[in-house]
C-alpha cells in the first residue's frame, strides 16, 4: 500500500522531489527549500518568455507536480515577456531571492537548465533555448 493511498500521487511526489534534489545537488546548497524556489523561479522566467504554444509544449514534457509548479500563477494573456539580456534574466530570477541573494546566479540558473536538459527532450530544449538571445543562452 502506498503512503497516501494512491500510487500515482506517491510517484508524482517522488518525481518532484527527485527534480528538486537534482537542483540542490547541482547547486551544492544542501537546502531543498531554496532549491525549490530556484527551480520554480527559473521555470516561471522561462515560461513567461515563451509563446503560449511553446510554453505548453515545454510543460507537456514535465512530470505532473513539476508541471503544476511551472503553470502556477501563469497568465498567458501577459506573455511572452521579452527578456533581452542576461542581466535582465538574472534579475527576474533574483526577484525570488531578495532577502537571500543567490550569490553566483548564473551558476544557479545553469543548474536548473541542466536538470531540464536531463529530463526534457533535446529537440524541445533546443526550441526553448532558441527563443532567447545569444546573451541569455550563455546562461544555459
Amino acid at each position: 500500500m502506498s503512503a497516501l493511498g494512491l500510487k500515482i500521487i506517491d510517484s508524482a511526489v517522488e518525481t518532484a522531489n527527485a527534480w528538486i534534489n537534482e537542483v540542490d545537488t547541482r547547486t551544492g546548497w544542501d537546502h531543498k527549500q531554496r532549491a525549490y524556489r530556484l527551480l520554480r523561479q527559473v521555470l516561471h522566467v522561462v515560461r513567461d518568455h515563451l509563446s503560449v504554444d511553446e510554453a505548453a509544449q515545454l510543460g507537456a514534457q514535465m512530470p505532473v507536480l513539476i508541471r503544476g509548479i511551472y503553470y502556477e500563477g501563469w497568465n498567458p494573456s501577459k506573455t511572452p515577456v521579452t527578456v533581452r539580456g542576461a542581466d535582465d534574466f538574472i534579475a527576474l530570477v533574483q526577484a525570488a531571492f531578495e532577502t537571500d541573494p543567490l550569490g553566483d546566479a548564473p551558476e544557479a540558473i545553469r543548474a536548473v537548465i541542466a536538470v531540464l536538459d536531463d529530463h526534457i527532450s533535446k529537440g524541445e530544449m533546443e526550441d526553448v533555448k532558441q527563443t532567447f538571445t545569444t546573451k541569455i543562452r550563455t546562461l544555459f
